[in-house]
């Protein structure tokens, strides 16, 4: 079967229309998608790529998700995706049959995932209330940040925007306000150009590539010779994110408390928090040259070419 007949058979996520006067409180907003919103063709590609990611990730489990907007309110999907991407166990009821008790499990998860992203609660564009009451835009910004963040690979389309429209109860009545909701960034030609680099140097024949990795290796020693440190192999050596992080407080000139992370871990729990300060905080602070540098390392070591 050709996916885009499957994907086609799965369920779809319903049209909703805005809410009546009575179902909205007086002093709340509510969001809702027109149905020209829905049918936007980016904006069904986007629902597509990250159905076919979660079931990927949940195949060993037997998980299918059929829809997004009617699947993950109740943190059953969001509890075992977390767990498969990071490796952790959450201390949390595996099945919650009662409202109740799924709005409390989805707490737990939503509470994990979002200390994983390291975003700011202001910064957030989902809640447990959105989320809970199948709000189709927050779940998806909730899924686009764990792709973004767990897998920066996986082709999401780019510039997916919504026309999205605001209900607010007022004494009045009700009272409506069209915006455009921004759900994936706009790829840019410094971004292509980046992927074109890295493109084009795996296409090179082995030992052109093998020299790259000898001219990293001598500049990582370089600056790891200070620590007492020093790299033979990118690919095996950087994959537990240590020496990358030794690498960029070097670079950058600033000190990581040995409480911060795990010297020698030896489980992916132990070096989640390696992935989350690299990936983060600590690559923000370098410079353009050493940006490149730090990209050429990971995709090195992640390409274990």
């Amino acid at each position: 079967m050709e996916p885009e007949s499957f994907y086609n058979l799965l369920q779809h996520p319903k049209v909703a229309g805005p809410p009546v006067e009575e179902e909205l409180p007086q002093g709340e907003k509510k969001k809702y998608l027109p149905p020209t919103s829905r049918g936007d063709p980016k904006f069904e590609e986007l629902q597509k790529v990250l159905m076919e990611w979660i079931n990927a990730k949940l195949l060993p489990e037997h998980i299918v998700v059929r829809s997004l907007e009617e699947d993950i309110f109740d943190g059953l999907i969001l509890h075992h995706l977390f767990q498969t991407l990071t490796g952790l166990k959450l201390e949390v009821e595996e099945m919650a049959l009662t409202a109740p008790s799924q709005r409390r499990k989805l707490e737990v998860v939503l509470e994990a995932i979002n200390g994983s992203l390291q975003v700011g609660e202001q910064q957030l564009k989902w809640s447990v209330a959105t989320i809970f009451s199948k709000d189709l835009l927050a779940t998806l910004h909730l899924l686009v940040a764990l792709a973004k963040r767990f897998q920066p690979d996986l082709p999401l389309p780019t510039n997916v925007r919504v026309e999205v429209i605001t209900m607010e109860s007022t004494k009045s009545g009700l009272k409506s306000e069209k915006s455009v909701e921004q759900l994936t960034e706009c790829s840019t030609e410094k971004d292509q150009l980046a992927k074109d680099v890295f493109d084009e140097l795996f296409k090179l024949a082995p030992e052109k590539v093998n020299t790259v990795k000898e001219a990293i290796v001598n500049f990582v020693n370089q600056k790891l010779d200070r620590l007492g440190l020093s790299v033979q192999n990118l690919d095996t050596q950087f994959a537990d994110g240590v020496f990358l992080l030794l690498l960029i407080g070097q670079l950058e000139g600033f000190f990581l408390h040995l409480k911060e992370f795990y010297l020698t871990p030896t489980s992916p729990a132990e070096m989640e928090p390696h992935y989350l300060y690299g990936g983060g905080e600590a690559a923000s602070r370098l410079r353009p040259r050493e940006r490149i540098l730090w990209d050429l390392v990971g995709n090195l070591s992640c390409r274990n070419v």
